[in-house]
């Protein structure tokens, strides 16, 4: 399994939060447009991710719910036929629910930042930090509670959820 480290948050300024992740970057991101279906699971969280061009790919990460640096365990394996593995893991799983979100996507060193937009809930910011083998986790949680404070992300700001958990408590 890789392992980074990452935090969640509400956006509280994007426009601004987004120019500093384009300042960071030096770049203005990539846009992409992400619809995920969540699985039912006795552990852990199984998603499948769609594209707009059709490419998808399956998620399984492993992470406990908590605010602040967190380390997440996760598996990815890209899916050439998002039909079909959508009907397999439907008939298998059932669905949870359903995730649809606009992310710009920042790459900053060893650190991914997402600046989303999910589809009912609003904006949020995420950092997760992918170690490299060998690298400690408290490496990762030095670099995102540095990028947390050039972003302006405060103690506050941080949700321990997943987006699928803020959906279902929001029904």
């Amino acid at each position: 399994m890789a392992v980074n480290i990452e935090i969640k948050a509400r956006a509280t300024d994007m426009a601004g939060q987004r120019e500093v992740a384009r300042e960071l970057a030096g770049s203005v991101g990539q846009l992409l447009v992400q619809t995920d279906t969540f699985f039912n699971t006795p552990n852990g969280r199984l998603k499948l991710r769609e594209l707009p061009d059709g490419a998808g790919e399956l998620i399984y990460y492993e992470r406990s719910d908590e605010t602040g640096p967190a380390q997440s365990k996760y598996f990815l394996h890209p899916v050439d036929d998002i039909e079909r593995a959508r009907e397999m893991f439907t008939a298998a799983l059932g669905v949870r629910g359903i995730v649809r979100k606009k992310r710009r996507l920042f790459q900053v060193g060893q650190t991914r930042i997402h600046i989303d937009e999910v589809r009912d809930l609003g904006g949020f910011i995420e950092l997760e930090v992918v170690l490299r083998p060998g690298q400690l986790g408290a490496d990762g949680v030095r670099i995102a509670t540095e990028l947390m404070g050039k972003l302006a992300i405060r103690g506050d700001d941080l949700i321990s959820e997943a987006y699928i958990d803020l959906l279902e408590a929001a029904e």
